[in-house]
């Protein structure tokens, strides 16, 4: 029997209190939740108003889920794997390219238009349409990913799918993820952003705009259009003053910035790595 979204949040409500134990009513609930979810129909998280709100039924749907499958072994041409979790199929029909090697799990959405090279995308991930996730990228469970974002070589997007609520990371539209840049822990990063190659970024990491006067320190987002290098900060510690982690807003993106190959002089010009 096929569930209204909110006969499928109340079954799902219900189900998390005694997960070892699901009735047939419950995994029914649990299979649509992740069927919708794999075609789009609903989303882990979803902007409303400008502000992003975490659906935190479907994180625990994707948690209960994980105990419906039975293991099986899979297989994809010559190789072989051994889980519970499907992959995606039908590619062609979903208008996506993805070459040899990128792996997608069943339960994530990939809107038309994305490609993936050698890569992988987790269950309850969105990835909008126009997107590159490029070689060795990893989207994380949950993860939120705009149009026109390209996830550079070796980028890590972290996920999260407890506890219920808590935020995965969201890249917004037009965003460039540089090359093995870490993202994690809920972080935004807002329309338009630019992460230069090797950024890590936690939730609380200082992202310090160091073109104002004084200097201006975000924690857990992005600004839009945001031009960001690695960098350090002195923190004192009781065995002495160190070097922490940091990020530097150096600039902003502007209109003259928006294509790859003036991304490219935009980065000659501020004189950091994609």
């Amino acid at each position: 029997m096929t569930m209204t979204t909110t006969d499928l949040e109340r079954v799902i409500a219900v189900a998390a209190e005694h997960p070892g134990a699901m009735e047939d009513h419950e995994v029914s609930a649990v299979k649509q939740t992740v069927e919708l979810l794999d075609s789009g129909e609903i989303r882990l998280a979803e902007k409303v108003d400008g502000d992003w709100i975490v659906n935190s039924w479907i994180q625990q749907a994707i948690n209960l889920y994980f105990r419906v499958p039975e293991m099986e072994t899979l297989h994809a041409g010559p190789l072989e794997f051994y889980d519970r979790i499907p992959l995606k199929h039908d590619y062609e029909g979903r208008g996506n390219r993805v070459v040899a090697g990128g792996i997608a799990r069943y339960g994530s959405h990939l809107e038309p238009g994305v490609v993936m090279m050698p890569s992988f995308v987790n269950i309850g991930a969105y990835v909008a349409t126009g997107t590159m996730v490029d070689t060795w990228a990893t989207v994380g469970s949950g993860a939120q990913i705009g149009r026109r974002v390209h996830l550079a070589g070796g980028v890590g997007i972290g996920g999260v799918l407890e506890p219920p609520g808590a935020r995965p990371v969201i890249v917004e539209d037009d965003a460039f993820i540089g090359s093995r840049c870490i993202v994690v822990e809920g972080v935004i990063v807002r329309e338009g952003a630019v992460l230069a190659a090797q950024n890590s970024l936690t939730a609380s990491t200082h992202i310090v705009d160091v073109t104002q006067e004084p200097a201006v320190t975000y924690k857990g987002e992005v600004p839009a259009g945001a031009i960001v290098i690695p960098g350090s900060r002195s923190r004192e510690f009781p065995g002495g003053t160190y070097q922490v982690n940091c990020a530097l807003i150096i600039g902003r993106r502007t209109g003259t910035h928006d294509d790859k190959l003036a991304l490219m002089d935009a980065a000659r010009d501020f004189g950091f790595a994609l």
